[in-house]
């Protein structure tokens, strides 16, 4: 399937995961908007690729979230593809972790994913056809040591995404969530600080951790992750529905 004439948005577009989600996306026909809070990052990312459109939206805003939206579908029409993507990890621990960082950490990651969805949802009934994708992870699977926050947030995603895919079946939208071990991304090099300021490991013994963590051995690419989320929009998955689907390198 060509998704030529479908329109996407990938909340945190512009670097990471989602942009390597809005490449392929786009790769394959699809017109992509990007979101993120950074308009300038995701402008410069925009003059690279064809097929990709930035507005910048906050996503933990519920008043952002609308009107990023509304843009998007103002200018491109109705959002058929929705890749719920932004997010935060940082690891606490349950007794170093505060309301206000909890908060942060659910807003974004969870009330972020949910107020996305939630505004998409409209053009895929109105269109009869719709794909949600959510970028949990790992984490939200099984629970990632010293980081409950994190991996609460995670666990909620799937969660809406398997509520949604019953209040939606018996139309062709499906929902799914896309759950990565450690991936190549720039959030590595700040989990690399964090471990090392931690534990007082030196960077090789910290890079040596977070690669063995994957059960392969090495960091999951950015790309890896894109081609799921491709194929999830495809017709050849239209009855994978409400599946929490691993790409972690042999998590069993």
């Amino acid at each position: 399937m060509n998704l030529q004439g479908k329109h996407a948005l990938v909340t945190g577009g512009g670097t990471g995961i989602g942009l390597a989600i809005a490449r392929a996306l786009a790769a394959e026909g699809a017109e992509v908007t990007i979101s993120g809070r950074r308009l300038d990052v995701l402008q410069s990312v925009a003059s690279e690729t064809s097929g990709l459109h930035p507005v910048a939206m906050d996503v933990a805003d519920p008043d952002s979230v609308h009107d990023g939206v509304q843009a998007a579908i103002a200018a491109r029409g109705p959002i058929q593809i929705c890749v719920a993507n932004a997010g935060i990890a940082e690891g606490r621990s349950v007794l170093k972790t505060d309301i206000a960082f909890w908060r942060e950490m659910v807003a974004i990651n969870l009330d972020g994913a949910f107020l996305t969805i939630q505004a998409c949802l409209p053009g895929m009934l109105d269109t009869g056809w719709g794909r949600v994708i959510a970028i949990s992870s790992i984490a939200g699977v099984r629970g990632l040591k010293g980081a409950p926050a994190y991996s609460a947030s995670k666990h909620g995603m799937i969660g809406l995404i398997k509520g949604l895919a019953a209040d939606m079946l018996g139309k062709d939208i499906t929902s799914n969530a896309i759950c990565p071990a450690y991936v190549d991304t720039d959030i590595v090099p700040q989990n690399l600080e964090r471990i090392m300021k931690r534990t007082g490991m030196s960077e090789e013994d910290a890079q040596k951790l977070i690669l063995e963590a994957n059960p392969h051995g090495r960091l999951i690419t950015p790309e890896e992750v894109a081609a799921s989320a491709v194929w999830l929009c495809q017709d050849a998955s239209a009855s994978v529905n409400g599946q929490a689907i691993q790409i972690a390198g042999g998590e069993f």
